[in-house]
């Protein structure tokens, strides 16, 4: 995983130098700290992200996106034996809008996330952002929540939890 993230950064950031006409294809990454549930567990978050819009008004772009999202999970020491969880995964598949204010830009991303993880639901994704919009370039800010739910099977039968697995982060995405 660790060896697709390096990938999918250095492709993006040897393509900076391509001077291109926009497609109104945009391809990022991002790095976030988890928050509320998802701190709990988890250390860190990662991903990568394709997007294509339209321009449906002066301004205002609305599209797709896909991507893969990443919550690395914490490590405990006990003293007597070192304890990791397991790192869970989601694939996002959202509806996307950016609103450009003349160099700023707002966007949100809102669908669902299908979890790759075992035992765990995908759930319900919303991703408010805010940022720079460069020619050939955004640079962003976001807050993003996940509803998500884990379902344990055990000898004593199956029990489910709930969650919000959410995040506060920065990316950036090249246009092409």
């Amino acid at each position: 995983m660790k060896k697709l993230l390096f990938s999918a950064a250095l492709a993006v950031c040897t393509m900076m130098g391509v001077n291109a006409q926009s497609t109104n294809f945009e391809a990022g990454a991002y790095a976030a700290i988890p928050m509320g549930d998802a701190g709990d567990f988890t250390s860190f978050n990662l991903g990568i992200t394709a997007a294509y819009y339209w321009d449906v008004v002066a301004n205002l772009k609305i599209g797709a996106m896909v991507g893969y999202d990443l919550f690395l999970a914490k490590e405990y020491d006990y003293g007597w034996a070192k304890v990791k969880g397991d790192d869970i995964g989601f694939v996002p598949i959202a509806a996307s809008a950016k609103y450009d204010f003349g160099g700023f830009f707002a966007g949100l991303n809102l669908g669902y996330a299908v979890a790759t993880t075992k035992d765990m639901d995908g759930g319900f994704l919303y991703q408010p952002r805010f940022g720079y919009s460069g020619a050939s370039f955004d640079v962003f800010g976001f807050y993003k929540g996940i509803s998500s739910k884990q379902t344990v099977h055990t000898d004593l039968g199956k029990f489910s939890s709930s969650w919000t697995m959410s995040s506060i982060g920065a990316g950036f995405a090249y246009k092409f």
